[in-house]
C-alpha cells in the first residue's frame, strides 16, 4: 500500500510535534529500504497469513529476506500465543491488514492497520512490532489512535466502534504485550489534534519543533533545527557544564546522533546516484581474501606439507549456537553463567536494573567516617 505524504500511522507522533517537518520530508530523499524493515515487511505478511488461516510457508521471502524456522518459533509462535492474552476464548471478529483512511474530513490521509477486532463491547486496535531495538508503549501511542480515528471514519471498519464502551490499543513486540484501554471521546480528541497539525503544515511558515518524534524522521540532515543544533554544540566548552546542563545535553545527543546517522546515509545516497560532494568520494572497502576453489586450496596446503588439524580449525560453539541446534532435539540447554562486558548509559525508564557501583559507594561512604 503506498504511504500518504502528508501524515500516516508511524507519523503522526512527529506531524503532531512538528507540523514544518511534513514539506522538509516531501523534499528530502527516499531512503532505500533496510534488511531490518524487510524482515519486518516478511513477518507482518506473515501473520496476517497466519490469521487468516494460512499456514507460515518456510523459504518464503521478501526482497532478500527469508522465512526461516527460526524466525517462525522466535517471532510469530510468541506473537500469536500473546495475542491469545487477549482474546482468551478466540471470539473476537477481527480483519488484518485493513486499509483505513479519513474521507473528506482529513483529505489524502490514509494508512493501514495490522489487526482490528470487536470483543464484546471493546474495540481493539492492534499493532505488531518485530523489532529487537526501542521497546514501544501503547499508552497515548499516536501510531495506535491514527488508525482507531481512521478507522471510526472508513465505512467498512465502523462497525468495530458501534456502541463500544472501550477502545483497547495493543503493541504485541515479542516477549512483551503493551495494553491501554480509552475511551471513544479520547481518540476523537486525538483526531482533532491531528487536523489542527494537518492544517498547520500546509502554512507556508508550518512551525518546527526538535525532540523524541525526531528520531525516524527523514528530514533531520536538512532541518534547520538540526543543523543549528550542531553548531551550538561545536561551540559548547564542555569543562564548564554542570549537572542539569550535562543532562541536558544528553538528551539532544540522542537526537544528534541520529541527525549524523541520517545525514551520512544521504551524503552516500547522493554519492551512488553520481552527485557531487566536493571534500567527500566512494572508495572500495577493505579487501578480504577468499579461496576461489576450496577444495583446491585444501589439497594444495597439504601438499604443502600442512597438516589436517592446521588447515581445519574448529572452537566449541557458542550457548546461542547451542540452544539453537538443541530446540530442534528438544532438549534443555546445559547450565549457563550471564557476564556482563561492561556498563552502558540508558534513560532512566529503561526496564533493566541501575548498575550497582559498590566500589565507588564503599569509598564514598569510608571517607564520611574521617
Amino acid at each position: 500500500m503506498a504511504h500518504s505524504k502528508i501524515v500516516g500511522g508511524s507519523t503522526a507522533k512527529r506531524v503532531i510535534n512538528c507540523p514544518g517537518s511534513v514539506a522538509l520530508c516531501d523534499a528530502a530523499p527516499v531512503k532505500p529500504s533496510s534488511s531490518h524493515a524487510d524482515e519486518g515487511t516478511l513477518l507482518h505478511n506473515t501473520i496476517a497469513d497466519c490469521l487468516l488461516g494460512n499456514p507460515p510457508i518456510i523459504g518464503t521471502s521478501y526482497n532478500d529476506i527469508v522465512l526461516t524456522q527460526d524466525l517462525i518459533d522466535e517471532k510469530i509462535n510468541p506473537a500469536l500465543r500473546l495475542l491469545d492474552e487477549i482474546d482468551t476464548k478466540r471470539e473476537m471478529e477481527f480483519v488484518v491488514e485493513t486499509e483505513l483512511n479519513f474521507g473528506d474530513f482529513i483529505p489524502d490521509v490514509f494508512g493501514s492497520c495490522d489487526l482490528l477486532g470487536r470483543l464484546d463491547d471493546r474495540a481493539i486496535v492492534l499493532d505488531w512490532k518485530f523489532g529487537n531495538g526501542v521497546v514501544v508503549d501503547a499508552e497515548e501511542n499516536e501510531q495506535l489512535m491514527f488508525y482507531a480515528a481512521a478507522a471510526m471514519r472508513t465505512p467498512d471498519t465502523q462497525w468495530v466502534f458501534k456502541d463500544v464502551q472501550e477502545v483497547e490499543l495493543v503493541i504485541i513486540q515479542p516477549p512483551m504485550i503493551k495494553r491501554w484501554v480509552t475511551t471513544v471521546e479520547r481518540i476523537k480528541a486525538f483526531e482533532q489534534q491531528l487536523l489542527s497539525a494537518v492544517n498547520a503544515a500546509q502554512m507556508i511558515d508550518a512551525p518546527l519543533k526538535a525532540g523524541e518524534h525526531c528520531k525516524w524522521c527523514a528530514a533531520k540532515p536538512t532541518c534547520p533545527l538540526m543543523t543549528g543544533a550542531v553548531d551550538r554544540a561545536l561551540a559548547v566548552k564542555f569543562d564548564t557544564i554542570d549537572a542539569p546542563t550535562i543532562n541536558a545535553y544528553l538528551l539532544n545527543a540522542e537526537i544528534l546522533e541520529g541527525w549524523i546517522t541520517d545525514l551520512r546515509a544521504l551524503a552516500f545516497t547522493m554519492l551512488e546516484s553520481g552527485r557531487d560532494l566536493p571534500d567527500f568520494k566512494l572508495v572500495a572497502k577493505r579487501a578480504t581474501r577468499k579461496w576461489s576453489d576450496e577444495n583446491s586450496a585444501y589439497k594444495a596446503l597439504l601438499d604443502a606439507g600442512l597438516t589436517e588439524s592446521d588447515v581445519m580449525e574448529s572452537t566449541f560453539i557458542s550457548p546461542a549456537q547451542a540452544e539453537k541446534k538443541l530446540k530442534k532435539l528438544k532438549q534443555p540447554l546445559p547450565e549457563v553463567v550471564s557476564f556482563s562486558s561492561g556498563s552502558t548509559m540508558v534513560r532512566v525508564d529503561d526496564p533493566r536494573p541501575a548498575v550497582l557501583l559498590i566500589g565507588q559507594q564503599l569509598t564514598a561512604a569510608l571517607l564520611k567516617l574521617q
